[in-house]
């Protein structure tokens, strides 16, 4: 069986040094990524790039799964798929599972009663989300990725220049369209247009 090799107070310590306070979405990313390690059967954080994770939002959150399980955006172990949610899927490139874990619909509620002594809503999830049992806290549904894991990676070195723009590509994420080369950008799946700057007219003495 999988394990978390540190404690949940270790975690949120670690988290909360990363933005100097400590609030309920970190830890709800905390316990994730602690519970991935049952769920997968892994030992957490991993010490390798076996674990492949997808948040769902940005912010305090990711930056608990990614104390929980060592996967970062910058080791290519952690992506953000930002549909505006508090969910993360928990990929075992070995194996191929995964599992998708939200919050319980119910974990608000409940949370004020395993934090009786706390002063508001906020304080109530702060606390009640730490002592809550895993399964009331949580749920986890086994998924199918839409891309494959391979896809997701990519391979290492591969370097290819959009035909339109000439800009570099890596990571395998260039677009073919009629045999031609195209980035993202320029087959028209892009997330900024340029802006055209008017040519300033010289005053006139």
């Amino acid at each position: 069986m999988g394990t978390s090799q540190k404690t949940l107070e270790a975690y949120l310590q670690e988290s909360s040094a990363l933005h100097r306070h400590l609030c309920p979405r970190q830890v709800l990313g905390v316990r994730m990524g602690m519970w991935a390690a049952e769920l997968l059967d892994l030992n957490l954080p991993q010490t390798d790039k076996r674990l492949l994770t997808i948040v769902e939002t940005d912010g305090c959150f990711a930056d608990g799964v990614a104390v929980a399980t060592n996967c970062w955006v910058g080791r290519r172990t952690m992506r953000v798929e930002d549909y505006g949610k508090i969910a993360a899927t928990f990929v075992d490139t070995q194996t191929g599972r995964a599992v998708r874990v939200i919050p319980c619909s119910t974990a608000r509620q409940e949370a004020h009663t395993y934090a009786p002594e706390a002063r508001n809503r906020w304080e109530a999830m702060l606390l009640g989300y730490q002592r809550l049992p895993v399964t009331a806290l949580l749920t986890a549904q086994e998924v199918a990725l839409v891309t494959p894991v391979a896809a997701i990676v990519s391979r290492a070195g591969h370097r290819v220049n959009c035909a339109r723009c000439g800009e570099e590509i890596i990571n395998e994420r260039e677009v073919i369209q009629q045999g031609v080369i195209l980035c993202r950008s320029c087959a028209g799946d892009s997330y900024y247009r340029p802006v055209e700057t008017a040519t300033a007219v010289p005053s006139l003495p």
